[in-house]
This record gives structure tokens, C-alpha cells and sequence, in this order.
């Protein structure tokens, strides 16, 4: 799915992304879902903790490659504050490089764009911690 270096790129955004906001930003590959995308998202989300955050501002951005599926959700704290169609629209931006065949660059554009709507609302905070991995989770079944 993601070669090393990819796998790199993807944290490096999401470590860059942070260092702006105290958000959270985790990515999840599954190989194959076999529900709703959004619905599967739930559950990785919870089980990753997101919603375990502070401020409850983390966000998952969810893919399963196999069959292209994806799906993008925030936790109460920023879900309440971001315009409504805002992942919607970071969900399109992937898919629009996606359909370039351009996955890594995809993903990094939507972490980069949940960066910058946490760093307006949450921004970073002098004792700000890191409170989850950047490391992207991959399930393999």
C-alpha cells in the first residue's frame, strides 16, 4: 500500500501539523472494509483513543485502499467549530490526488488541512504534550 518512505512523509505532515496545534491527528489503513467507511472510522477512532484528547479535538483520516474507501471524522471539540462542509472538502482534496494515482501527497494535503483548522481553534499551547502516536495504524484484515 505505502512504501516506507511514504509511511515517513505521512508522519513527518502529521508532526508538522502539530507542531501548530494542540489537535490531534491520526491516520488508519485498513486493507479491505467491509462496512460504511464513516461507520468503520467510528470504531478506529475510539479504538486509537482520539476521543480520549484534552481538548476532544483529535481527527482520523481513515482509508482502506483495496476497495477506495475513506473517510475523514473530527472528535466534539472541533466538529462544533470547523464550517460544516470542511471535511467533506478535505475528503475531495484526497480524492483528487488520489485520482492522480498521487496517495501520499493526498494524505499529507489532508493532514495539512485538519492542521490548519486545529491551529485556528486549538492552537498550540506553551505546555502543549503530544497525547497520541503519529504513527500511522494499519490493519492488515
Amino acid at each position: 500500500m505505502l512504501s516506507s518512505a511514504d509511511k515517513q512523509e505521512i508522519q513527518e505532515a502529521i508532526r508538522l501539523a502539530e507542531l501548530q496545534t494542540a489537535g490531534e491527528i491520526r491516520v488508519h489503513i485498513d486493507k479491505k472494509c467491509k462496512s460504511n467507511p464513516v461507520e468503520r472510522a467510528v470504531i478506529i477512532f475510539q479504538q486509537l483513543k482520539l476521543h480520549k484528547t484534552k481538548d476532544r479535538n483529535g481527527v482520523l483520516i481513515y482509508l482502506s485502499f483495496e476497495d477506495s474507501k475513506l473517510a475523514i471524522i473530527g472528535d466534539e471539540g472541533i466538529n462544533k467549530l470547523v464550517p460544516a462542509d470542511f471535511w467533506e472538502s478535505t475528503k475531495n482534496t484526497m480524492i483528487t490526488a488520489f485520482k492522480k494515482q498521487e496517495f501520499t501527497l493526498g494524505i499529507c494535503s489532508a493532514i495539512s488541512e485538519a492542521g490548519k483548522q486545529l491551529a485556528c481553534f486549538f492552537p498550540l499551547k506553551e505546555n502543549d504534550k503530544n497525547e497520541l502516536s503519529n504513527e500511522i495504524s494499519i490493519e492488515k484484515e
